[in-house]
């Protein structure tokens, strides 16, 4: 009988034993489950973040450089970004709707060119300090704003109005076609054209919108043209597109000899550059580099990073010299 029972308690304790360790590799079991689930989950919440950019226009070279860019830092970065703009920047309602339709979406981010920075951050007021709200390019200027990228343009066209300067020489005159009236950007790149110029000794002889478009500035061109036969050196324009408008409205004229300075630094004022065109010069941004660290910047502030307020893209005056270098690294740029 003792034996019996000594027997059945020896059964019992094989079975804790038994049951002890089948309980230990159970545990581990679920740990490693639960592991997988938690890095399944982290991927999943990266790719449900939403990031909206609404540019100026999605209808010109230079916006597309920025779409391009902002697209290669989704793909990096394992995030949903979409990127929408108006049909022409002087659409300063459509890009408001657009705004507004882009956080009534539910967007985590959302990265704005403003076409005009008032209406821009009218549509923009209900956001801050609810998702992280930046600016690129152009600054809203908003309080609360998350961050700005972009370009210093007052500096930047300080630089190329002084290239002019140098190459027109003591005693040259000048005209300035500007962009759309109101227009931060456009605002700020008169100003440093116009600083350079006094700073050079250089005549401003007048300075009107060419709407931001190659037709606007061929109409407005002309009107200079006959406004001052023959004292005009230098133009200094808002972009590319109002360089070449001004170029078309000298040839109709029959003017050769003309210095004219574009911004943005798109190819296809650079293949004119070095085609010996008389556009001269171009100030090139980094749209490239730009739309690509907005996106960066918006999903580190999603993330609760530290992002700086302002992220200062790099400029250079591209010409004769440095144009098919320039052009050889836009290629780069479209892959």
């Amino acid at each position: 009988m003792k034996k019996l029972f000594a027997l059945f308690l020896a059964l019992i304790m094989a079975l804790s034993l038994v049951a002890c360790g089948g309980g230990d590799t159970a545990t581990e079991e679920t740990t490693d489950d639960t592991a997988a689930e938690e890095t399944t989950d982290d991927a999943a919440a990266a790719s449900d973040v939403e990031i909206a950019v609404v540019l100026k226009t999605l209808s010109s070279e230079y916006w597309s450089y920025v779409k391009a860019g902002c697209d290669a830092a989704a793909a990096d970065l394992g995030v949903k970004v979409t990127v929408v703009g108006p049909g022409a920047e002087s659409e300063i309602e459509q890009q408001v709707a657009m705004i507004e339709q882009q956080i009534g979406a539910g967007c985590d981010a959302i990265i704005v060119a403003p076409n005009d920075a008032g209406a821009a951050s009218g549509a923009l007021a209900s956001s801050i300090g609810v998702i992280p709200v930046l600016s690129v390019d152009t600054n809203v200027g908003i309080e609360g704003q998350t961050s700005f990228v972009g370009t210093s343009n007052v500096d930047a066209a300080k630089q190329g109005g002084l290239w002019a300067a140098e190459q027109a020489g003591e005693g040259a005159k000048a005209v300035i076609i500007y962009g759309q009236e109101g227009d931060n950007t456009s605002n700020m790149r008169r100003e440093g054209y116009e600083a350079a110029c006094a700073e050079a000794g250089i005549e401003v002889l007048e300075a009107l919108s060419g709407q931001n478009t190659t037709d606007g500035a061929t109409k407005t061109m002309e009107d200079l043209l006959n406004a001052y036969p023959d004292q005009i050196d230098i133009v200094l324009c808002h972009n590319d597109d109002t360089a070449i408008g001004a170029m078309n409205a000298c040839k109709s004229a029959g003017v050769e000899d003309m210095i004219i300075v574009g911004f943005d630094g798109n190819q296809s004022a650079v293949d004119l550059i070095l085609a010996g065109e008389m556009v001269k010069a171009t100030v090139a941004q980094q749209p490239y580099q730009m739309g690509y660290q907005a996106v960066e910047a918006a999903l580190k502030a999603i993330n609760g990073e530290t992002v700086d307020e302002v992220i200062n893209a790099p400029v250079e005056v591209v010409t004769a010299e440095n144009g098919q270098e320039y052009l050889d690294s836009l290629a780069a740029m479209k892959g």
